[in-house]
């Protein structure tokens, strides 16, 4: 069975940082493309970052620039460094994986991890 386990939530200060780690496991055959959404209360599900099999990166317009994606290949892994974290990024965040399993392609998500900004 494929998962997707975030870890790294938690609260942190106006203007602090936090890193948040996505590990996929189970028979997973390849990876395409991984990242993070997240989620406030009442609020739609929004894209964070995302990075490509051939290692693009895209960004939400609200982090660019403060928010850094990263991948492990060969561990299958993806982080979240975010930086001058504002209330406003207060939510769940999702980590999503376009994963190949015996079964093929498919979407994943993870339980998501809550990150809360205090002011």
């Amino acid at each position: 069975q494929v998962q997707l386990v975030e870890s790294g939530g938690g609260v942190v200060q106006l203007g602090g940082s936090l890193t948040l780690s996505c590990a996929a496991s189970g028979d997973i055959w390849n990876t395409n493309t991984m990242g993070w959404y997240r989620q406030a209360p009442g609020r739609q599900r929004d894209l964070v970052a995302l990075m490509s099999a051939d290692r693009r990166p895209s960004y939400g317009d609200s982090v660019k620039g403060r928010f850094t994606i990263s991948r492990d290949y060969a561990k299958k892994t993806v982080s979240l460094q975010m930086t001058a974290l504002t209330p406003e990024d207060t939510a769940v965040y999702v980590c999503y994986g376009n994963l190949q399993s015996p079964r093929g392609w498919g979407n994943y998500w993870g339980q998501g991890t809550q990150v809360t900004v205090s002011s």
